[in-house]
């Protein structure tokens, strides 16, 4: 029986509306294939992160423990060479606040954190993840596009995440499968000049599943 409520409800089919990340759990409802936050970084941040040079957007991939994120978020900021100041400071804020947030609904010992500088076209096929469910929040550019899938498995209307906003998607190792398909995909955005910032974020059960 769905939980969802009208103020929860979207337009489109299996996706939910969070007023803010703490309000992911929305996702263990058994309509629910996705939900939105509607709550954004503020818009000064991400005209920061908009006019910094793309070699100091940070780049990484790394499995740890959810305690360890702010930390790792420190250092791989330091490690790309972005600006120390206040808006530095929030985007990492947001970062955290965003895994603190799916890992409370995840409950999993691990998290797969990775952050993708992307100027091409990227996973350009709409899929569903083949793991339990993934978190993603573009920061810079244009954001991650999904619909509702057809016979032929790409949506009649493609939505597009708003940047600054996360989304949390089921994959296919979900315990339950959602009434509708939910699919996704990155932007086409060969030759457009846009470099895209898109944090993601992976529950991992145990090491050997992240490698």
């Amino acid at each position: 029986m769905s939980m969802l409520s009208d103020k929860n409800k979207n337009a489109l089919g299996g996706l939910a509306l969070a007023q803010t990340a703490s309000d992911f759990s929305i996702i263990q409802d058994p309509d629910c294939a996705g939900v939105l936050c509607q709550a954004r970084i503020s818009s000064h941040i991400l005209a920061w992160l908009a006019s910094l040079d793309p070699a100091c957007l940070p780049k990484a991939r790394v499995i740890l423990r959810p305690d360890r994120v702010h930390s790792a978020l420190v250092q791989i900021c330091g490690m790309s060479q972005m600006p120390v100041c206040a808006e530095r400071d929030a985007f990492i804020a947001h970062a955290q606040q965003l895994s603190d947030a799916f890992m409370h609904i995840m409950k999993a010992p691990y998290l797969r954190l990775r952050f993708d500088v992307i100027s091409h076209n990227a996973c350009s096929r709409f899929h569903i993840d083949a793991l339990t469910a993934r978190l993603i929040c573009t920061y810079r550019g244009t954001g991650t596009q999904y619909g509702l899938a057809n016979a032929a498995g790409d949506p009649e209307t493609i939505h597009t995440v708003p940047t600054g906003a996360a989304i949390v998607l089921r994959g296919k190792r979900w315990p339950s499968k959602a009434k509708l398909d939910l699919v996704h995909r990155s932007p086409p955005i060969q030759g457009t000049g846009q470099t895209r910032l898109v944090l993601v974020l992976d529950s991992i059960a145990d090491l050997d599943e992240g490698v």
